[in-house]
């Protein structure tokens, strides 16, 4: 089995290896690994400068745009004010020279003051806080050793976060699921917080080690019910990302999804650890016999448990392998298939659980929001940048009403009203055929133009005929769906400076060339595949670049069909297909939902990928479409593809600089802000 390679962006480091509390669910001190007691209470600046080295190093050797520290523990807040900043300080400076570093910090709030908070201020921490609700609830576990209840001193940590100046560093709540707390006092005493987001944690357990026994979907999916009743206030990581995989989206969490793992954990001693789930499952569980003074991040997810992480479906068992929501569930978190006869070949120990609370939840239906006519469901699938059939089938229908409404109304103009609704009577099918094609818009555009003085009413008796009889048309074969070669049609020339080739396109070159160029797609885009295979209605052959440039090109008025220059390259041509597909798509969601304000039309953003600066629309269009782009690329690079990471690096630092500059001022309206917020998720999982 080939597992791709894959950097690491997220690094866990354990400044402390002791607690303030005894919380008796703790996977560090009260499970199998008992390897805290032979490491030093809290890591050495020497330890935190090896730590910081090797990370800075991993993200030049792989030109990283960001890499993400969690200062963990134990209890992190245990190095107290002084040696915080000396550590957060060494970190900056550091890794910072080398990339974007993203500080994270999760605590368990009791030591959190003002002073420690100017501390991680300065230092642009974001900091998540434990708390597993309510008094009676957190008071289960989250005691002092003297049995003594830590709730308070928390609630006044949280007390400090919710203020103005230190906002900027709440990140949210984790909690850790006790069935036999009541799930909505949980539920409201996590929200009375006012958290920007919260995660419920299955307790760490294995098939050997069971977890308290209880009917987790029930309680997870009460938290649900009073979450949706609320209007989702706050995102939930477990369920959102449940939602997000459904429609093809990013996971957000190492327990869910089949994303690849590339988080690693280093101790207050320099050694590199797997995540700390792992030592739920074996003494010495997650241990990798490195450390960062004699071993680079590259040699760690060279490591066989480490490339695990990574496989994907292909090592999950095969009960797995072959149940209906694997893609959503992907087994569970790695710790919680543990077995000591079988290892890790089996489902998750709360397998029957997540797929009841997966099954439930995507049955619920979306919240509704400022996007109507599009479902929230397949708004948020396209901003995820991609769209699967039945998403892009809503954008068609859509599309399909505004040809309908355009063509009418030239109808009326030409006098003739009666005519279409009576053939649409007589054959709905084939009358929407015929309304729906690409360039239909195109000649209504034309016609309603009002410095049009001779407006071609004509086609609208070929648009008859077509409805009676289809007329005969060249078609391409693309995914198994036969796609228009449309080298005829006069309202073709749509494509601004590019000039559409004649009719004598050479049906069976292209044919050749786009038989190969979808197994391309079907290896480096299969988020696309259903989605192009549904909306993709014509190709316009354009004349090719005299220099051999690749040239490819939509239009807002012909949607489904995309311009391209004949290539023999069938790499090149997959990615045309998919980045004008983006555009034709992008487009559509255009045409129903505002998500660039009208006082931003005249507003333009700088992006890589041009030398001049671009109007909103226009910038929003070219991220949309390098989106796609950059994950084909990020696909080949990990199949090992001679040059594909130059590319890779490039479509992926234009998108990401791209989408922080839509985030920017006003530049996008509420829902623009979401679907933008969207495809930042995607790009986010990337390396």
């Amino acid at each position: 089995m080939e597992i791709p390679w894959r950097p690491l962006r997220h690094f866990v480091l354990k400044v402390a290896s002791r607690c303030d509390l005894a919380c008796d669910h703790c996977y560090i001190y009260e499970h199998r690994d008992q390897s805290w007691r032979g490491r030093p209470p809290v890591m050495s600046m020497a330890t935190v400068r090896a730590a910081a080295g090797r990370i800075a190093e991993h993200a030049r050797d792989h030109d990283l745009a960001s890499v993400s520290v969690v200062l963990h523990g134990g209890e992190p807040l245990l190095l107290g004010a002084a040696r915080l900043r000396e550590v957060l300080t060494e970190l900056r400076e550091t890794i910072g020279a080398a990339c974007e570093l993203r500080l994270r910090m999760q605590t368990n709030g009791v030591r959190l003051d003002a002073t420690t908070a100017d501390v991680l201020l300065a230092a642009r921490v974001k900091v998540g806080v434990s708390l597993d609700g309510d008094r009676a609830a957190n008071d289960l576990h989250r005691r002092f050793r003297t049995g003594a209840t830590s709730h308070p001193q928390t609630l006044r940590a949280l007390a400090l976060l919710r203020e103005p100046r230190y906002r900027p560093l709440y990140a949210g709540l984790l909690c850790t699921v006790d069935v036999t707390a009541d799930p909505i006092a949980v539920h409201d005493a996590l929200m009375a917080q006012e958290p920007p987001r919260i995660d419920l944690l299955l307790p760490h357990a294995t098939w050997d080690d069971r977890p308290p026994p209880g009917d987790y979907a029930a309680w997870l999916l009460a938290v649900h019910e009073r979450w949706v009743a609320a209007g989702r206030p706050v995102p939930i990581r477990m369920f959102d990302s449940i939602r997000s995989l459904g429609l093809g989206g990013p996971s957000g969490t190492e327990a869910l999804g089949l994303d690849p793992g590339d988080i690693v954990v280093i101790e207050t001693d320099g050694a590199w650890e797997e995540p700390d789930s792992m030592k739920t499952t074996t003494d010495g569980g997650g241990a990798t016999g490195l450390d960062v003074f004699s071993a680079s991040a590259d040699e760690v997810t060279g490591l066989p448990a480490m490339r695990r992480r990574r496989g994907g479906l292909a090592v999950l068992s095969a009960t797995c392998q072959v149940c209906a929501v694997v893609r959503q569930c992907g087994g569970g978190l790695t710790a919680h298939r543990y077995r000591a006869v079988n290892g890790f070949d089996n489902p998750s120990v709360y397998c029957d659980d997540l797929k009841e609370v997966i099954i439930t939840v995507n049955e619920r239906p979306a919240p509704t929001g400022d996007l109507d006519p599009l479902p929230p469901d397949v708004f948020d699938q396209l901003g995820y940048g991609f769209g699967d059939a039945d998403a892009v089938g809503v954008l068609v229908d859509a599309e399909l009403a505004i040809n309908r409404a355009l063509v009418s109304e030239v109808a009326s103009l030409a006098g003739d009203w009666k005519t279409l609704p009576d053939l649409e009577r007589r054959a709905p099918e084939a009358f929407n055929r015929a309304i729906g094609a690409p360039f239909v818009r195109a000649w209504a555009v034309t016609c309603l133009d009002e410095e049009n003085a001779d407006p071609d009413y004509g086609r609208l008796g070929l648009l008859a005929a077509e409805v009676e009889r289809p007329a005969a048309a060249r078609f391409v074969d693309l995914g198994g769906v036969p796609v228009r070669l449309e080298d005829t049609d006069p309202y073709r020339s749509r494509y601004g400076q590019y000039a559409v080739a004649g009719p004598d396109t050479d049906v069976t070159a292209w044919q050749t060339v786009l038989t190969e160029a979808w197994e391309w797609v079907r290896r480096d885009a299969p988020g696309h595949v259903a989605g192009l295979r549904r909306g993709v209605k014509a190709i316009t052959p354009l004349i090719p670049a005299t220099d051999g440039t690749l040239r490819s090109a939509t239009s807002r008025h012909a949607f489904g069909a995309l311009g391209i220059a004949w290539t023999g390259d069938p790499a090149a041509m997959a990615v045309m297909l998919v980045h004008e597909f983006q555009h034709t798509k992008l487009g559509a969601v255009l045409d129903v939902v505002d998500l660039v304000p009208d006082r931003a039309v005249y507003q333009t953003l700088r992006v890589g990928w041009r030398p001049d600066p671009r109007p909103v629309e226009a910038a929003l269009q070219g991220t949309y479409a390098h989106l796609a782009i950059a994950d084909m690329w990020r696909r080949r690079t990990e199949r090992g593809l001679p040059g594909a990471r130059e590319y890779y690096l490039m479509y992926r630092d234009w998108t990401v600089a791209a989408l922080a500059g839509l985030r920017t001022g006003d530049l996008l309206t509420g829902a623009g802000r979401q679907f933008v917020g969207r495809m930042a998720e995607t790009a986010d999982g990337w390396s």
